[in-house]
């Protein structure tokens, strides 16, 4: 029998991870669970149910959803929730009192019942951090929770700090509705014809922007059906040279050949036809055929040949 494979979220904009729901069947998506995690046990909202079940886990197999959340539980997790703010400035002290240069405390975080408080830190350089003292420290302030001090990237850090992103929209889109952080490269930037002026592509963070990944792939898709820049073609106004791909609008502007203004004109992608194959079929229209020796043979050439030799033989002798 196939296990009821679920999607549980243990916070609003977080990443969803799958559970064996098989002990409670009738779960609905909405409700809240209490689920074993590889660091205890934990309170979430289920947020998908799989119709499919996907791959077992590489680490041997599904955890599983103890039961159903009893008011009790959600009462218990707020009640925690509301020490975290405490929990971190007494952390931060901490950190300070010790010299922990470039170690910044960003959150405090515990689970619902708890028994464990897990401290999220970044640091400014990529250099290793001996953070024992604190961990041992924290450990005595607060001998009820396991401590854990966890390291996190600069785009989680701006994921939790929330606040307005760099092109202006109220709530960044990481604190907004992004469960995962994709691979953002510069190519994709260039990709759309973004001005790669740091300004422009780099988010709050200080890392690439994640919206560069929103719109790449239909932009890639778009491009392969335009000719691309300094090409060729052949418009319903002459031939010229491409000059700019505005792949969104499936057009191109075109400078053409024979316009006294040097000014570019657009074309949708239907009126062009590229240069190089005209040319091509036209030096093979030019160029001499080499099979209709025998007959049979119906290029231009033989036809505009046999036309020529039609009209000699027509041509009406002189009389004496």
């Amino acid at each position: 029998m196939q296990p009821t494979i679920i999607g549980v979220r243990f916070s609003k904009i977080g990443k969803v991870y799958h559970f064996d729901g098989s002990t409670i069947p009738d779960v609905q998506v909405g409700e809240h669970v209490i689920v074993d995690t590889s660091r205890g046990k934990n309170l979430g909202e289920v947020a998908i149910r799989l119709k499919d079940t996907p791959p077992t886990p590489d680490d041997g197999g599904w955890r599983r959803v103890e039961r159903r959340a009893t008011p009790r539980d959600l009462l218990l997790k707020q009640s925690w929730q509301s020490k975290q703010t405490e929990a971190m400035i007494e952390c931060r002290a901490r950190a300070s009192e010790l010299a922990l240069q470039g170690v910044k405390i960003v959150a405090a975080e515990y689970n619902y019942d708890g028994s464990r408080l897990v401290f999220l830190f970044s640091t400014e350089t990529e250099e290793k951090v001996d953070l024992k003292s604190l961990k041992r420290d924290m450990q005595k302030k607060f001998p009820a929770s396991q401590i854990e001090l966890r390291q996190i990237g600069p785009r989680d850090v701006a994921k939790l700090i929330g606040g307005m992103g760099a092109c202006g929209l109220e709530t960044r889109c990481c604190s907004k509705f992004l469960t995962d952080f994709s691979p953002i490269s510069i190519k994709m930037a260039k990709e759309q014809g973004i001005s790669l002026t740091p300004n422009e592509i780099t988010g709050m963070c200080g890392r690439l922007r994640c919206c560069l990944v929103y719109e790449y792939e239909q932009y890639v898709a778009a491009r392969k059906e335009l000719p691309k820049r300094n090409k060729r073609v052949v418009t319903p106004r002459g031939e010229g040279k491409v000059v700019d791909v505005m792949p969104m609008s499936n057009t191109v502007l075109v400078m053409l050949d024979n316009d006294e203004r040097h000014y570019p004109a657009s074309f949708d992608r239907e009126e062009l036809q590229p240069w190089d194959e005209l040319e091509a079929l036209r030096r093979k229209s030019e160029a001499p055929c080499d099979r209709h020796e025998g007959g049979g043979c119906t290029c231009g050439k033989s036809k505009k040949e046999s036309g020529e030799k039609s009209n000699t033989s027509q041509k009406p002798t002189r009389k004496k």
